[in-house]
C-alpha cells in the first residue's frame, strides 16, 4: 500500500484526496497544513479522523516515510517543497498547476527530481475528464478531419459555487507569488493544457493578446490568440484562440469555481462543439442544447457522450489512479513530466508579455535565461487596484441574492454517478 502525504488543504485538496481515497493501492497518512484546526477539521470532513497531522511539512515528510506527496500550496512554493520532498528520497511528487511561479524553478524541479530519481509530475486534471478523453477520441478518429482551428471561451458566472475567502485571491493576484494572473495563469493552465492536447500538438509558435482588468486586478476579460507550429511545409495553417469572460450576473449554479468553458474545434470535413467542464451536471448540461459533445460531419449532426459523468470530480479521480499506477508499477511516465509541466508555464506566460509589449511573442522568447535577465518578466498591471476586488464581489453577492428571491435557489447536484 503507497503512502500518500498531502501538502496543503485548501479547498482544491476536496477534490484532490478522493483518487487516493477510494484507492485499493494508496492511502493518505498524514497532511501539513500552517493551520492545524483547519488541517483537522478537513480530515474529519473527508471521514479520515486517524491521520496525522503536521503543521510543518518537513517534518511530515522526514517521519513518515512517503510514497507521494501532494504539493497543494501557492505556486512560489512548489520548487522548494518539491526540493525538500525530492532530496529526502520520495519516489513520487505531485504538483499542483502551475508546477511554478517562474520557469526558472521549473527548470530546477526538474533537475532535482531527475538528480533523485524521483517521478516529478504536474497535476493538470482536465485532460482526465471523461468528456475531453471521449473527444480526443473521436478527433484522433479522424471524424472532423484534420484539426485546424481550436477555440475555448471559459465564462467566470455569478455562481452560485465554492465559498472562497479572500485569502485565496490575495495571493493569486500577487505577480511574484502566482507567477502571472488566477485567470490566465493559474486557471488558464487547464485551458492551455488542452489547446494542445485536443489539437494534437507539444507548443505553439507564437501568441498575441489583449488583456483587461475589469475589477482591477483580476487578468479578465482577455482574448489571446495563437499560431501552431507547421509540422511540414505543406501542411494547412493550424491556429487557436481562448476567451476569458466575467459574468458576474449570470446565475449559474456549479458545485466547484464559479466558471465554465466551452469549446468549438474546426476541422477539414467538420466541426466539433465540446460543452462545460467545471460547472459540469448543472442545470444546463440537462438541456438538449448543451450535449457533452457535437459534431457536424458529412451533413448531419451527431452527439455523444451523454453515457459520461459531467462531475468535475471524476477528473480528479482518474489523474490520481493514473499516477497511483506509475508509482505503483514504476513504469511510464506521469501526465504531466515536468518538462510539459514547464511548456504550459511557458505557454500561460506569453500572453502577459504579449499584452505588455503591444505585440506577438514567439515561443523562444520565453526561458529561464531570458526571465532571470528581465526580458520576460510578467509585470503587475498599471491599472491594478485592489479595492476593485471588493466592489466585484460585492456586486455578485447582490445579483445573487436577487436571484434567490426570485426563486433561483441552489442545491449541490446529486450526481447519477456519484460513489
Amino acid at each position: 500500500m503507497l503512502r500518500v502525504g498531502i501538502i496543503g488543504t485548501g479547498i482544491i485538496s476536496d477534490l484532490n484526496y478522493l483518487g487516493y481515497y477510494y484507492s485499493h493501492d494508496a492511502e493518505i497518512v498524514a497532511v501539513a497544513n500552517l493551520d492545524k484546526n483547519e488541517a483537522i477539521e478537513k480530515l474529519k470532513k473527508w471521514n479520515l479522523r486517524k491521520v496525522r497531522v503536521y503543521t510543518d511539512y518537513k517534518k511530515m515528510v522526514d517521519k513518515e516515510d512517503l510514497d507521494i506527496v501532494e504539493i497543494l500550496t501557492p505556486h512560489h512554493l512548489h520548487y522548494p517543497m518539491t526540493e525538500y520532498c525530492a532530496n529526502a528520497g520520495v519516489p513520487g511528487i505531485s504538483v499542483q498547476k502551475p508546477m511554478a511561479n517562474t520557469i526558472t524553478d521549473c527548470v530546477k524541479m526538474i533537475e532535482v527530481c531527475e538528480e533523485q530519481n524521483v517521478k516529478l509530475k504536474l497535476y493538470e486534471n482536465f485532460r482526465f475528464y471523461p468528456v475531453y478523453l471521449r473527444a480526443k477520441e473521436l478527433l484522433d478518429q479522424g471524424i472532423i478531419g484534420e484539426r485546424l482551428n481550436f477555440r475555448i471561451n471559459t465564462i467566470g458566472t455569478g455562481g452560485p459555487s465554492w465559498p472562497l475567502g479572500i485569502n485565496s485571491y490575495l495571493w493569486r493576484i500577487n505577480i511574484d507569488m502566482c507567477g502571472g494572473g488566477p485567470w490566465i495563469y493559474d486557471d488558464g493552465q487547464h485551458k492551455f493544457s488542452v489547446a494542445l492536447w485536443l489539437m494534437d500538438e507539444e507548443r505553439v509558435e507564437k501568441v498575441y493578446s489583449w488583456i483587461d482588468y475589469f475589477t482591477g486586478v483580476m487578468d479578465t476579460p482577455a482574448n489571446i490568440f495563437w499560431k501552431y507550429p507547421s509540422k511540414n511545409s505543406d501542411d494547412p495553417p493550424k491556429y487557436g484562440t481562448m476567451e476569458f469572460s466575467l459574468a458576474p450576473n449570470v446565475y449559474y449554479p456549479s458545485n466547484y469555481y464559479n466558471c465554465d468553458e466551452f469549446i468549438e474545434i474546426s476541422g477539414t470535413k467538420g466541426i466539433m462543439w465540446i460543452n462545460q467542464s467545471t460547472s459540469g451536471g448543472n442545470f444546463v448540461s440537462k438541456s438538449p442544447q448543451y450535449p457533452p459533445i457535437a459534431v457536424y460531419a458529412n451533413g448531419e449532426v451527431k452527439t455523444y457522450g451523454e453515457d459520461l459523468p459531467r462531475d468535475w470530480k471524476y477528473s480528479f479521480i482518474n489523474s490520481t489512479e493514473h499516477f497511483i499506477e506509475i508509482i505503483k508499477s514504476g513504469k511510464g511516465e506521469p501526465i504531466y513530466t515536468g518538462e510539459q509541466g514547464k511548456n504550459l508555464c511557458i505557454f500561460a506566460k506569453m500572453p502577459y508579455i504579449s499584452d505588455q509589449r503591444g505585440e506577438i511573442v514567439y515561443w523562444e522568447e520565453i526561458n529561464a535565461e531570458k526571465e532571470e535577465n528581465g526580458s520576460c518578466t510578467v509585470e503587475k498591471s498599471e491599472d491594478a487596484d485592489e479595492s476593485g476586488l471588493s466592489k466585484y464581489g460585492r456586486r455578485i453577492k447582490k445579483d445573487l441574492r436577487k436571484g434567490i428571491k426570485e426563486g433561483l435557489k441552489h442545491k449541490k447536484f446529486i450526481y447519477e454517478f456519484e460513489q
